[in-house]
């Protein structure tokens, strides 16, 4: 018999709107097709310490940087498990820190995944949206690096699925 092509699934969540459709289709995609999944939320402090390193922040500043954004990826994390509850889904949540792209990727390998999902602003193409910068940074080392295979949702409508589904 011939073994599903994704079981596992990561999904970065960032707190942008673009991540949250991402876990609305992650959650989607868990429930018809009984998908193992995974929220990871990375506070950045790898640009933290190099902020710091710089003079840009001072010492103080980067522990209540680094504070407020573990706070926040709490908070996303937790609204992404609420959807995921809401659908009957079991998800899994993990906050991190370090260098998002690497951290994610990380948890990807961690979590023996399949796909990460990501989540894409707008409906340009790929090509298009590479060339422009409309990906982050983090966006782009992830696609470039990961081991698995990434996709980056763009589903216009997927609030008003996720609703009725």
């Amino acid at each position: 018999m011939l073994k599903p092509l994704v079981q596992n699934v990561v999904v970065a969540v960032n707190g942008s709107e673009s991540s949250a459709r991402a876990a609305m289709y992650g959650i989607l995609m868990a429930k018809q097709q009984h998908l193992n999944l995974k929220f990871v939320y990375v506070v950045d402090t790898a640009t933290l310490k190099r902020l710091t390193m710089s003079h840009f922040l001072l010492e103080e500043e980067n522990v209540d940087f680094a504070q407020n954004l573990r706070a926040d990826g709490k908070k996303y994390l937790d609204y992404a498990m609420m959807l995921a509850k809401k659908k009957g889904v079991n998800a899994q949540a993990e906050l991190l820190e370090g260098s998002v792209w690497g951290e994610v990727i990380s948890a990807a390998d961690k979590f023996k995944a399949e796909l990460i999902l990501v989540g894409g602003s707008g409906t340009r193409t790929f090509g298009h949206a590479a060339a422009s910068g409309h990906f982050s940074l983090a966006d782009k080392e992830i696609i470039m690096n990961a081991h698995c295979s990434v996709m980056v949702v763009r589903v216009p409508k997927i609030e008003q699925l996720f609703r009725i589904s």
